[in-house]
């Protein structure tokens, strides 16, 4: 009935913890949990299969060749599920996995809804935490021609025809949570309070946040080009209203030209601004450039169950 995707990147503290949870709360319900070791360095994978080899009915591998990320992580799960709703969920335990049955029950009672996404109020976040994020989602919102919801996670349940849309867009430079607003289905945002990580440090610093919300908005946006073509063309007309000014000052007034360290004043800012565009511009020729390799999203090194008679 339920595929589960769990991308795990050294998390050897957590997998025996999240398997459990989820075992005793999908009880009832058929059910398969995918795991997915992201490269891990540590003894993730050897966990893994020692899960696997004691519950072959439930438990399907995936691991990585080194680090592919997250989002490469889902679409690997994603190509691998079969049930009629697939769950996305962290190893890290900072997910309830009860959640997974409100959300199943509510695509159950409203057949007008294909996916569920679990929505972080950031109540237990810093200041800062919250200043940050929310920000960052005006801003995505403001340069996207697509809507984000404010904290939106991956943590949601998909109908089958969902995860078939999303396996369609093959691009390598993936921002799961803009392609699950691309798609473009109905959506229900349902509340959940996010839980002390069990073990281990999250692997999702705060340089890598502002990083993967700079390619959201690369990906989700061509607006900052704009703006960049925008500057450029104000700032040419300011200099060319400027250069009149000098040349007519100096024919009519005979009034020297502005000295050094004003002309130094405007060269650097020019330069400054023009650096900033070529910059821009240049994150955008270099996500074309990695589209057209054409390199797969992610390698495998190996799996378990998915050749099993069992499964």
């Amino acid at each position: 009935m339920v595929d589960v995707i769990i991308p795990a990147y050294n998390e050897e503290g957590n997998i025996e913890v999240i398997y459990k949870e989820l075992s005793n709360t999908l009880k009832d319900l058929k059910y398969t949990l995918i795991f997915i070791d992201d490269g891990s360095t540590d003894k993730t994978y050897d966990h893994l299969v020692d899960l696997y080899d004691k519950d072959k009915k439930h438990i399907k591998v995936i691991r990585f060749s080194r680090n592919f990320g997250k989002d490469a992580a889902i679409y690997a799960g994603l190509n691998h599920v079969k049930a009629e709703y697939t769950c996305i969920i962290d190893s890290d335990m900072q997910q309830n996995p009860k959640y997974i049955l409100d959300m199943l029950k509510f695509l159950e009672k409203n057949t007008e809804y294909d996916q569920v996404a679990m929505v972080n109020d950031y109540k237990e976040a810093s200041k800062f935490q919250r200043l940050a994020k929310t920000s960052f989602y005006r801003l995505l919102n403001r340069l996207s021609d697509q809507k984000f919801v404010t904290g939106a996670s991956d943590f949601r349940v998909l109908r089958k025809y969902v995860v078939k849309a999303i396996l369609e867009m093959k691009e390598s430079n993936r921002f799961t949570k803009g392609l699950f607003s691309w798609v473009g289905f109905n959506t229900y945002y349902m509340t959940y309070k996010v839980d002390k990580r069990h073990s281990g440090e999250s692997k999702f610093k705060f340089r890598k946040q502002i990083s993967y919300g700079i390619d959201g908005i690369l990906s989700f946006s061509t607006k900052p080009l704009k703006i960049a073509t925008l500057i450029g063309s104000i700032i040419s007309l300011i200099a060319f209203i400027y250069l009149i000014q000098i040349i007519g000052e100096t024919l009519l007034f005979g009034k020297e030209a502005p000295g050094y360290a004003s002309m130094m004043c405007v060269i650097l800012m020019l330069g400054g601004i023009e650096i900033l565009v070529l910059g821009i511009i240049g994150e955008y020729i270099a996500k074309s450039y990695i589209e057209t390799k054409n390199r797969p999203i992610y390698l495998e090194k190996n799996s378990l169950g998915f050749d099993d008679d069992i499964l």
